[in-house]
Formats: C-alpha cells, structure tokens, sequence
C-alpha cells in the first residue's frame, strides 16, 4: 500500500512540474518573444498586395523582398553591394537602351519600366548588369510605404527578378524584358550580398504569396516558396 501511495505521489509530482515548466515557457518565454515579434513589425505590413502591377492593371512581378529603413540607409546598403540606381525613364535614356542593345554595348543604369504599388510607381531601382547586354541584368523595384514604424522608417517592398532577354509581352504584345522563373534565387543573391552585420537583421514573412506558381505582368513563368524576406536597417 505505501509503494502505491508512493508512486501515485510521485505520478503528482511529476506532472506538477511539467506544468511549472510549461508555464514558465508558455508565460517567459514563447508568448513575450511572440508579442515582441507582433509589436514590432512594421504597421504597412498588414494587408500587403503580393504583386506590383503594370499600368494596365494587370498584376506584375510579384513582391519578395522588404526593407525596413530609410530611404539613405536602402541606397548605401545597395550601392555598398555593386548595385547601380537605374536611369529614369526619358526619350534619351529610351534610345539609348533599344540602341545598345541592339549592338550589345553596355549600359549599367539602363532604365526599368514602371510598375505601380500603393498606387504609385516605384520609388526607386537598381540594377546589376550581365556582361554588356542590356537586355539580361539583375534587377530590383522598390516602393515605399506612406506608414512608418515607431523609429520613424518606412517599409520599402520589392521585387527583385533577373531579366533574361527583350522581347514581346505574351499578355499585350508591347516591347518588354522577359525574366527568369526563378525568383527566389534572386531575393537571396541579393540578401547574400548584402553581408548584413548587427544591428541589421532578418526576418522571413512564411506564406506570404498564397500562390507558388503564377506568371508576371509579361506572361512570363515564375515559380517561388512563398516568402518575403524583410530587412531591418538602423
């Protein structure tokens, strides 16, 4: 009898302390680091779009990769990793691009076409060319949020592709690049150069395009996991 009032104590015992233990991670350490993650991330982050779009309203190059900072720190992070800002579009820098590719000549900061998010189009670009032809070039759209965090950043969000030859949109016929369906190899190529240090930091939005297949504003393939990976820059 007393072995068995002896084990039944110690049956007691020991779920009480798994409950203190469950406790004490439930209430030190899973839900404050969870609260801590939600207080924390960016207010534009709720309810983003998952794709740019062109100006025709047909959705574009998906979103994959954000920033949260401002506006010099996004730039000296890109240009500190051999990215170059992209030419505005004018009639100029439109000539020479269908010119220099035609004959293959290089031209680092040849323009991007627009695209639209927030309802305006992107804020910045860059670029990272490929040999001498204009026609295949790293490159990335960002836009920038109207809402800003408790430091006072903004989110910038981005899009960034790999342009792989000129061509026709197989959606309206109009003259555009054609890009790689490998859109996650891109996001992380850029976050790879990017070489982030502390107090820089990295997070991963799992889920955020609901869709792992889909094709572009030109028709163009892509395929991807899913996720936005977002910056934090001081």
């Amino acid at each position: 009898m007393l072995s068995r009032e002896r084990r039944l104590l110690d049956f007691w015992l020991y779920a009480l302390a798994l409950a203190l233990l469950g406790y004490y991670l439930m209430a030190y350490l899973l839900l404050p680091n969870m609260w801590r993650l939600i207080e924390h991330r960016h207010p534009a982050l709720q309810g983003l779009a998952t794709h740019a779009i062109t100006i025709d309203g047909i959705p574009g190059d998906p979103i994959n990769i954000a920033f949260i900072c401002t506006e010099d720190s996004l730039q000296r992070a890109l240009l500190a990793s051999g990215w170059v800002p992209a030419d505005p579009i004018t009639l100029a820098s439109s000539l020479r691009i269908a010119t220099d590719s035609m004959v293959h000549r290089a031209y680092s900061t040849a323009p991007v076409s627009n695209l639209y998010y927030w309802g305006h189009r992107q804020d910045l670009g860059f670029e990272q060319m490929i040999g001498n032809d204009p026609r295949r070039r790293h490159h990335v759209r960002f836009w920038k949020s109207s809402d800003l965090d408790a430091q006072g950043r903004p989110l910038w969000v981005g899009a960034v592709t790999l342009d792989t030859r000129a061509g026709i949109s197989h959606r309206t016929g109009q003259i555009t690049h054609h890009i790689d369906a490998a859109i996650d190899q891109e996001r992380d190529r850029l976050l790879a150069q990017l070489n982030l240090s502390f107090p820089a930091s990295l997070e991963w939005f799992n889920g955020f395009q609901p869709a792992l297949r889909g094709r572009n504003g030109g028709g163009d393939a892509y395929y991807t996991d899913g996720r936005l990976a977002i910056v934090s820059l001081p």
